[in-house]
Formats: C-alpha cells, structure tokens, sequence
C-alpha cells in the first residue's frame, strides 16, 4: 500500500520518478541488481570498512560499478567485471565520502582555476550545501546552469537565502514586509523550491535577515515544508540582543509550526560572557526533540570563527537605509556624520569587549593593504599609534576587512560535539592558493574534526565522528542514496590512513592541504588517486529526491 503524502498548499511538487521509487524500494529490500559489464568497475580489496551508521569498522572489499556501490563484503575473483580494477587497501580506512551542511563554496566553483575543488576533495568532501547565512544567489536555477555548464569536482544542493529574498524585495529596509511584499518574497522562495532547493536558510545575525522578526521567517518556511529543512546562523550566539538560548528558540519554532527539520547551524557560544551556556543551549534542543520536534545542529571544529569586520563590530542600525546605485552606503554615511560616527564607535567598542578584545581578532583578508593580513588588530593599532576601536574604524573605511576570531570554549566545542544530532561542517569556501589568510577551516575542517578531537582528545570515536559527517547530514538533508558504504548507494568513497589523516595546516599556514588520504571517489570517478588530485569534474548540482533526484 502507498503512502501518500499531501504536499504544503505553499510547496509546487515535482512528481518522482516511478522507476525511482521502484529502485529505492528494491535496495531497502535488500535486493542488489547485477552490475552492467560494460560500466566502468573498481574494487577496493582488503579495506577496513567504516560504513557512517556509527558501527566499528569491519573488514571488506567493496565494489564499485558506474556510480554506484554495487557489492560490500567478500567479492571472489570471479564476482567482479572482467574490466574491473583491483586496488589493494589493507589498512586503509574505506568510510563515505563527507557531506558539508554549511559551505561557502559556490562562488569558487564556479571559478573555472577552483571547479575541481581541490582543497575539499582533500579534506573528504565530496557533497556541499551552498548559500548558507540566508545568503548566495536568488536564481538558483541560473546558478544551476553556470554550475552544470562548466563541470564541478564536487556534489553541489543548493538552498534558498532568507536574507537574499528579503533584500531582493525589501533592500537594506528595517521594517516588516507590507503583504505584497511578503507574497513576492513567498514567491521567491517557492522559485527556488522549484530550482531544487533542499531547503531555506537563514541568517538572523546579519542584516538584512536581522531586521526581521521571526514570525515572518516562519510564514516564509510555509513554502518549503514538508520536505524542505530550515537552516539558521541564528540571530545571537552570545549576548548581543536576545541570547544565545531564545535563538536557539528561533529555529525550534520555525521547526515546531512548519513541521520542518530546523538545523542550529554553526553552534557555538561566541565570546567570553556565554562560555558555558553550550549546556542549556543544548538541553533545549533536547526538550524539542522529546516533542517529536526534528532539531539538529552543524559545527566546525575550531576555537576561532571567522566572519568580516563588518560582521562582527558593526551594529546592525548602521547598515540600514536604502541603497541607491552610485551613491555612498548607509554605513560610510554614518561614518561621515560626526553624532552617527560617535554612536557606532561606542556600539562597536561594546562588540570589540564582547568578542574579547583587540588581541583576539586576527586579519584574514584586507584588498587594500594585503600587507595587514595575517596581523591582530591591536598590533596594527599600535603600529598606527591609535586605539583599536579607531584602526577598526580606519579599516571600514578602506573597506572593511575579513577576521578570524578567537572566541571560543574548548569545552563549549567538546560537549555541542558530543551531541548525537550534531553534524560536521565547514563554514569555508574555496579561494585561490596563496590569497589571503583564510580561516583554516577552508582546508581543514573535516579532518581536523579526526586528527584533534578523536585521536588526541578523545571526545569522539572515529566511528561517532565519521557518521556526523556523513550518514547524519545524509538524513537530514533527506539524501537516500548517499552517507553510507552500502549496497546501492551514490559511491562517494574515501580511503585514507586512520592513523595520520589530519589537517595539515594552521592559522598562519592556512592553505596547506589535508594529510593521510589516499583516495577519493566521487560519484564513482576518482578525483584523488595515490593522495594527488586528479582534477576530475564528476561532481552534479543534486536534485532532491522528492522531486524525482539521483534515486533511480
């Protein structure tokens, strides 16, 4: 018997595909079709297979046939495709390829030097949620289309900003929607539902999503629900406005009335005065989840966040007001008027102590003297004779400049990680090698995730570490065929050394890549072989499988 399921009044449906389900029926069954000969084939002989369920490992050969894993276990000789290759990867690691909830990442794809995406093939990424922050792009079928026509080295979902519909119809306003408004911004969003969007996110810290209240977040996640899944940089991760807590609050809500998976994205709690308040933050999530309410979390692994001047000083006020082509933002408007300058400088100085001074915010990009970069901000104060609040305000006006914050808990980071809802993910992107002083997450955040917090710390098994990362995001997102080493699945494999894959750079050597794999396949293609690139673009821009995507 069938279930059927009525799609939200708000929502345009694609029907699935019935050969789709059939398929999808079939491996749930455990019923495996023979492999075509003629399809490319690849088995990975002698591996310790850790699958992404959270199990130990096991030993098995895995075969690959076309895209697809097609068999895991012990495969004869005779089993496999006569034009099968053979690798030998005893005492390798065989796991899934991870799954980034919260990438930057598009812009750089669709740079014709960075498609191949060297930087998190080796990292083991090898499928990116884009347009994270209620950012990105609002024609997410163009966006589509420039991704498709050039080749991608990895698997690209695309999400639906908030924050980018809201400036679509509304600009930098700080004020609710009238009705016509909000149904223009309902249509965007349903646009990009249409365009294959896993969902909406969200960015309630940053302006324009900021000036809105959370009723119309949750009205706009109508057009996504059923299936769809709502994730938010919540409004406050510290104490700025409503605390770290009644934002969690936020998403739970948005979750609770939408019936929608709802996703904390980066957690953490940002600044010396909220250090501890992980514990009630995650409690919260706990209660939500007692009620049958679908709350998870992503997070990277690192002390440090990374975000603009602008971003982390500038209160939101000072960004609001129209913007008209030719003429001077809002802000520089402010910092021209001497009473406007005066109150962004006391505001701004509340957001410096907040964060825990000048000596804990590091310059990562700065186009107009690249010499800063790399520098604390009190450093380059005392070299302009100045006090930092004044060099943060010299540099928004040369500006503005990129930061990575030293913010965090180690405990805060150790205790949302041990959360059995809390996925891995990145907040990085893609940039040209050498440029800048990125925050290492754009190299590292996923085996950093192994090297520091299973192998020296202890606060994960590799086993609990490896299925946050894949398997995990996998449900959430609703991706039926990938997250798993298993019969049927998308084979988006890693093979790496357990024992040394790591990240292998630093905040001051930021561009250095990961270290201890060995392989990667994406959608069946090896992108890395012996541990060096092999500049494959076997990536696809994934369509959900609601709507007739990958399962087949």
């Amino acid at each position: 018997m069938a279930l059927a399921i009525r799609p939200h009044a708000g929502f345009r449906r694609t029907p699935a595909r019935a050969a789709g389900a059939f398929v999808a029926l079939l491996f749930a069954s455990g019923c495996v079709a023979e492999p075509e000969p003629a399809a490319d084939a690849v088995v990975l002989r002698g591996g310790q297979v850790l699958d992404g369920t959270g199990n130990p490992w096991y030993s098995a050969d895995v075969l690959v046939v076309g895209d697809r894993i097609a068999r895991v276990g012990v495969i004869p000789p005779g089993a496999a495709p006569a034009n099968a290759r053979e690798l030998d990867v005893t005492g390798l690691t065989v796991m899934p390829g991870f799954i980034d909830p919260h990438s930057h990442a598009a812009p750089g794809l669709e740079n014709p030097d960075l498609r191949a995406a060297a930087p998190l093939i080796h990292q083991g990424v090898t499928t990116v949620f884009v347009n994270p922050d209620g950012g990105g792009v609002v024609d997410l079928a163009a966006q589509r289309a420039r991704l498709d026509a050039g080749g991608i080295g990895v698997n690209v979902a695309l999400m639906i900003g908030h924050g980018s519909v809201r400036r679509e119809v509304l600009g930098m306003e700080d004020r609710p929607p009238t009705a016509e408004e909000f149904e223009r911004m309902a249509a965007l969003v349903r646009e990009g539902m249409a365009a294959g969007a896993f969902g909406m996110t969200g960015g309630l810290y940053y302006a324009p999503g900021s000036y809105a209240e959370n009723d119309e977040v949750v009205r706009l996640a109508a057009e996504i629900a059923p299936w769809g899944a709502f994730v938010s940089h919540i409004r406050d991760e510290s104490d700025y406005n409503i605390g770290l807590v009644a934002s969690v609050e936020e998403v739970i809500e948005v979750a609770e009335v939408q019936r929608i998976r709802g996703v904390v994205t980066h957690f953490k709690a940002l600044g010396p005065t909220v250090w501890g308040l992980s514990r009630e933050a995650t409690a919260t999530i706990d209660r939500a989840r007692a009620r049958g309410i679908e709350v998870f979390a992503d997070q990277y692994p690192y002390e440090a966040s990374g975000t603009s001047i602008t971003g982390a000083l500038v209160p939101r006020w000072a960004l609001a007001g129209e913007t008209m082509p030719g003429m001077p933002s809002p802000l520089a408007d402010r910092l021209a008027n001497p009473t406007e300058r005066a109150r962004l400088r006391a505001d701004m100085l509340v957001a410096l102590e907040r964060r825990g001074g000048a000596d804990t915010l590091l310059l990562s990009r700065h186009r107009a003297d690249p010499s800063l970069e790399g520098r604390y901000l009190d450093d380059i104060a005392r070299e302009w004779e100045v006090a930092p609040i004044d060099a943060a305000l010299r540099l928004l006006e040369a500006g503005g400049a990129g930061l990575v914050s030293f913010n965090m808990s180690e405990d805060d980071i150790a205790h949302i990680m041990t959360r059995e809802w809390t996925m891995g993910s990145s907040d990085g992107g893609l940039v040209p090698a050498g440029q800048g002083r990125p925050h290492p997450r754009f190299y590292g955040a996923f085996p950093r995730r192994i090297s520091r917090y299973v192998r020296e710390r202890g606060v994960l098994t590799l086993a609990e570490a490896v299925r946050g990362m894949t398997s995990l995001p996998a449900t959430v997102f609703r991706m039926p065929d990938r997250g798993l080493v298993a019969a049927g699945r998308i084979a988006d494999l890693l093979v790496v050394d357990a024992d040394r894959f790591g990240d292998g750079n630093s905040y001051e050597d930021p561009h250095a890549l990961a270290v201890g794999i060995e392989h990667v396949l994406v959608n069946g293609v090896f992108a890395l072989e012996n541990g060096e690139a092999t500049g494959a673009l076997a990536g696809r821009v994934l369509v959900p499988h609601w709507m007739g995507g990958e399962t087949r």
